[in-house]
């Protein structure tokens, strides 16, 4: 079982690093982006939101299919989609053909993340989960982190182009390990139905023809339809409000049938039997306290992040390969700490770190927010970025095993892919306001904006753990496992 054990934790960091390591290696390229591919700010935003817009949106659904079709077969898939996706953008002549492939590619990260994840929790228990998702955490962490610094390399060095290409390394490494593994069958293929609308499982599973029968029946395409509208009518309009303006009906029409079919998908979701968001799991303490936090958490992270780089190149004029190289100690941090952390948390309960670490990684980015001219990367951006992955590190994995352990096993697919649908989507609002955000312009002062509001953000997210986390929860579900 140990060696199953092992090739499972390497087979979902693989699956999950290249998922991250696109999502992050794509903010340093967006600069030589836009001067062959043209577009602005626009442009790179939407290079960025297009993968989160397809990633947030169907990342829902596709936790449904890991849980109904098993997490092998889907993540499997979710690898040769992402794939082709990479190739793709990797070729591609405009900015719209790149922004539609970026699209198709966050299409195949929504059936990596939540397979990957669900088999970790499906496949160990008590501490060793913990310490499980801490490995886990500190290798993907990495992924988000130190992809500047490759994707900065592959700019400077070639071409743009090839932070996508160099996405099938990962992906064969992961085919490699998938061969021949197998799991019991309550890990690779679990009981249908489930999943019920309040959250509940069901006593028993039905015989396998009636499974087969009703499989498609568990597919919630109405919701995965008005989940995906919603996201991207509001999403359109954020972005594309700074160069329209609101009075346009470009702008204010998409957004108000996204936050109309956001409205319904919530109405949908309690009336459909078969949910691919169960509002019932939110009504269990961790899982939903924890979901708000990371609301604020991995809002905050995909904002502030975006803006270090981007204003490392455009304002402070370091090459690509220089503002990459600025996050490598961010990643080594994490890559260090996170397991560690991750044990920890099992071990005493989540609520502390998760608690403390937003409050440490909001006082990174308030030393961010002393750059100024003339400016000093050692002084104003260095320490703050220090700070930053040590909190950073004792929130993330604590967070995932807080929330993924609060919901039962049979539903660790869905649980795992509505956290990430969160995770995401935060992103997504956030990266989308960035225009407001900076007024239009990115320079000293607007950088200073934005490093005040990641840090009211992060200190949002502990705020929230604190009153709203509970180790008792955790404990209980930890001594059930065991």
């Amino acid at each position: 079982m140990q060696a199953v054990q092992r090739r499972v934790l390497w087979v979902a960091i693989l699956a999950s690093f290249v998922a991250f390591l696109d999502g992050a290696i794509v903010n340093v390229a967006l600069p030589a982006m836009t001067r062959e591919l043209g577009g602005g700010i626009t442009t790179q935003q939407w290079v960025v939101d297009a993968y989160l817009l397809a990633l947030g949106s169907l990342i829902l659904i596709a936790g449904s299919l890991s849980d109904t079709f098993g997490r092998l077969r889907i993540l499997r898939a979710g690898l040769f989609i992402f794939g082709a996706a990479s190739l793709a953008c990797a070729l591609a002549p405009t900015a719209l053909l790149l922004i539609v492939s970026r699209g198709v590619q966050g299409a195949g990260a929504a059936l990596l993340v939540p397979s990957s994840l669900a088999l970790i929790t499906s496949t160990f228990n008590g501490a060793a989960q913990g310490k499980a998702i801490g490995s886990w955490t500190a290798w993907t962490g990495t992924a988000f982190l130190a992809g500047p610094l490759v994707g900065g390399l592959l700019v400077d060095l070639a071409t743009w182009r090839w932070i996508f290409a160099i996405n099938v390394l990962p992906i064969a490494a992961t085919l490699f390990f998938l061969k021949g593994l197998t799991l019991p069958a309550s890990v690779s293929a679990p009981p249908v139905p489930a999943l019920t609308h309040d959250g509940g499982t069901p006593s028993a599973a039905p015989p396998p023809s009636v499974t087969a029968a009703r499989r498609t029946q568990r597919i919630d395409m109405i919701g995965a339809v008005l989940a995906a509208v919603g996201l991207a009518g509001t999403v359109f309009a954020l972005i594309e409000q700074e160069r329209l303006g609101w009075g346009s009906v470009a702008v204010w029409l998409p957004f108000a049938a996204g936050v109309a079919a956001l409205g319904t998908f919530l109405w949908w979701e309690r009336r459909t039997p078969a949910p691919m968001m169960p509002l019932g799991l939110f009504r269990i303490r961790n899982f939903g306290m924890g979901n708000v936090a990371t609301t604020f958490i991995y809002a905050a992270l995909s904002l502030g992040q975006l803006m270090v780089v981007l204003f490392l190149q455009e304002i402070a004029g370091f090459t690509a390969a220089q503002a990459g190289l600025a996050s490598l100690p961010v990643a080594v941090i994490s890559l260090v700490l996170a397991g560690p952390f991750g044990t920890l948390a099992g071990k005493h309960g989540p609520r502390l770190f998760m608690a403390a670490g937003p409050v440490v990684a909001a006082g990174g980015y308030a030393l961010m927010a002393t750059a100024a001219e003339p400016f000093n990367f050692w002084l104003q951006i260095l320490p703050g970025q220090l700070v930053f992955a040590v909190g950073l590190s004792i929130t993330v994995a604590p967070l995932t095993a807080a929330i993924l352990g609060a919901v039962p096993k049979e539903q660790s697919g869905i649980g795992s892919a509505i956290n990430n649908a969160v995770a995401r989507v935060a992103g997504l609002i956030a990266v989308a306001l960035a225009g407001v955000m900076l007024g239009g312009v990115l320079d000293h002062e607007s950088f200073r904006r934005i490093m005040v509001i990641t840090a009211v953000l992060f200190l949002a997210g502990g705020l929230a753990s604190a009153l709203g986390i509970s180790n008792a929860d955790a404990r209980r579900v930890r001594d059930a496992a065991s």
